[in-house]
């Protein structure tokens, strides 16, 4: 069920549902991607997990996230830490006062530790609330703008991948994080680029979607947060 098509009646008298929020951020995906690539990625794989269980409602995207690292390139909204968790941990209360159980679909990095705090939170104030990251269980990705990102959004939306499709950064992100940590990712990648966006294919794209989905569809099934971080775990 999408909550765009919904009337507060449809849900009034009806079975406890899980509430699904795609979480993003709009921010530089290189020369060649859009700034909204990851909301669009989080979108797209609550909207698969929603097709599938029809104890789903899905919502609207939290569309701008903790971004501070790619403020070196126009373009990039950040909110900032507290923000973000202020926003999530709001939403998350008024929610479960109807939906028994949340679940937020994160697409972008940089939101992880505020989504560990966030959903630590709330499940310490009783709220069934987790999270999960859009990421395929044992398949390498590289870490942004590359050939993964640019594979997902091939198979999303071919007409709004560019041409400018040229490596960045490829050292591995451990190397690269000190200097991002002082300067940003244009301390390391004039570009904006960390990977190789070359080679990428619709193809690989959609089988990243599909065992996203597969992944992250079985986590939901099961329902097992860590009790760390809130994330629902999956994958082998």
């Amino acid at each position: 069920m999408k909550a765009d098509g919904l009337t507060w009646t449809a849900l009034g008298d009806g079975p406890p549902r899980t509430l699904v929020v795609p979480v993003g951020s709009v921010e530089q995906h290189g020369p060649h991607l859009p700034l909204t690539t990851d909301v669009r990625v989080a979108e797209r794989v609550a909207a698969r997990l929603e097709q599938r269980d029809s104890g789903l409602v899905l919502a609207p995207a939290v569309a701008y996230g903790a971004a501070g690292e790619h403020e070196g390139f126009p373009g990039t909204v950040s909110i900032g830490h507290e923000a973000l968790r202020a926003v999530l941990v709001e939403l998350g209360r008024s929610a479960c006062r109807w939906a028994a159980r949340l679940l937020f679909v994160n697409g972008h990095g940089g939101n992880v530790g505020t989504l560990v705090e966030a959903v630590r939170l709330l499940r310490h104030e009783g709220r069934d609330a987790a999270w999960v990251p859009c990421v395929a269980p044992d398949v390498p990705g590289d870490a942004h703008a590359g050939r993964t990102e640019t594979a997902l959004m091939l198979a999303l939306d071919p007409a709004r991948v560019g041409p400018g499709r040229e490596p960045g950064a490829t050292a591995p992100l451990r190397e690269l994080l000190p200097v991002m940590r002082e300067k940003g990712v244009v301390g390391v990648s004039p570009s904006g680029v960390l990977g190789d966006p070359r080679g990428a294919t619709a193809e690989e794209g959609e089988a990243l979607l599909a065992a996203m989905t597969d992944a992250l569809a079985g986590a939901v099934a099961r329902w097992e947060p860590d009790e760390a971080t809130g994330r629902l775990p999956f994958g082998a």
